[in-house]
């Protein structure tokens, strides 16, 4: 079976570009100095293009003739234009469930860090200051109530450990999930209202960018906690630097941001925001299954198989004969 041309437009772990160049004719574009002249020449041979956060717009799609799949590393995929990709009869794959119990993880301990200050008490203790005076008490999950906004398969998986810490939980979803039994709201407001804690799982999109703020914020009020385990844009920034410092909400913590890796330095002067630099997924264990997920995907593809997580944009019905 002869290689496919694959391009490459950004970084890649090494076992993924391993595995992908013992199968594919991989085009890093990002290496190359020219990378429009560059395109302009390989573009016709591209048949697939392999993503890891950069975007792959209208505009890339376009310049690819004969592309037929992109295979997305995450499990959000909102840097693929995928509605544009579906209108051309593109694949969008992404790599979900592998990364779930690992994210799950991750807004645990981000909850438990911004809740009991387990960083900040860190901190105290390497600076000698414990030598002076015991560490203040802090706030604590044991009167607390959580709100899910986004209850998928990471927010199941976080919602299961909110219950093994005996803490209640209700969600907030476009509509109700069957295999729950968690209350559930329509509105958000009125989630927002009814708990004190909020963890946003939510993808990124038109559809949520700056949905939880100012409003959201108040209606948690001074005890409310906000965690944001799925994607920076969710979460309208001014507003919630001004709630933090106002101490309109207790505290916040984030894993992802607007415009990341770049954080504003108005929020890293907060001592009630704890911050971690998008490490959700990033174990190597779980970078490993997400990288073979894509290597997956392509080879599927390849081999005129199903893909193995095509995105709901663009549901597998069958690949068309490649000339």
């Amino acid at each position: 079976m002869s290689r496919p041309h694959l391009l490459m437009p950004g970084r890649m772990p090494k076992d993924v570009n391993d595995a992908l160049d013992a199968h594919f004719i991989v085009h890093r574009i990002y290496e190359l100095v020219d990378h429009e002249a560059a395109l302009a020449e390989i573009a016709p041979q591209i048949r697939a293009v392999a993503a890891s956060g950069t975007v792959v717009g209208a505009e890339l799609i376009d310049a690819l003739p004969g592309l037929e799949i992109i295979a997305s590393f995450g499990v959000g995929y909102d840097n693929v234009d995928a509605r544009y990709a579906a209108g051309k009869g593109i694949i969008v794959t992404n790599t979900p469930d592998v990364l779930t119990e690992e994210v799950a993880d991750t807004a645990l301990g981000l909850l438990l860090m911004t809740v009991r200050e387990f960083g900040a008490a860190e901190r105290y203790l390497r600076a000698g200051r414990w030598l002076e005076s015991a560490y203040p008490l802090t706030a604590t999950l044991r009167d607390r109530s959580v709100g899910i906004v986004g209850l998928g398969r990471i927010g199941k998986a976080i919602a299961r450990r909110i219950e093994a810490f005996g803490i209640p939980v209700a969600y907030h979803n476009r509509r109700p999930q069957e295999d729950v039994g968690y209350p559930y709201y329509d509105d958000l407001l009125a989630m927002a209202r009814d708990v004190d804690t909020l963890i946003s799982v939510l993808p990124g999109g038109a559809t949520t960018d700056r949905l939880i703020g100012r409003a959201v914020f108040d209606a948690l009020g001074p005890r409310g906690v906000v965690i944001n385990i799925g994607r920076g844009s969710v979460v309208d920034e001014e507003a919630l630097i001004e709630a933090l410092a106002e101490r309109r909400i207790h505290a916040a913590g984030l894993d992802v941001f607007e415009k990341e890796p770049h954080v504003r330095p108005e929020l890293m002067a907060l001592d009630n925001a704890v911050l971690l630099p998008h490490v959700g997924s990033a174990s190597l264990h779980t970078r490993h299954a997400m990288g073979q997920r894509v290597v997956d995907n392509l080879i599927a593809w390849n081999e005129g198989q199903p893909p193995i997580s095509p995105v709901p944009e663009t549901p597998f019905h069958g690949w068309t004969a490649r000339g």
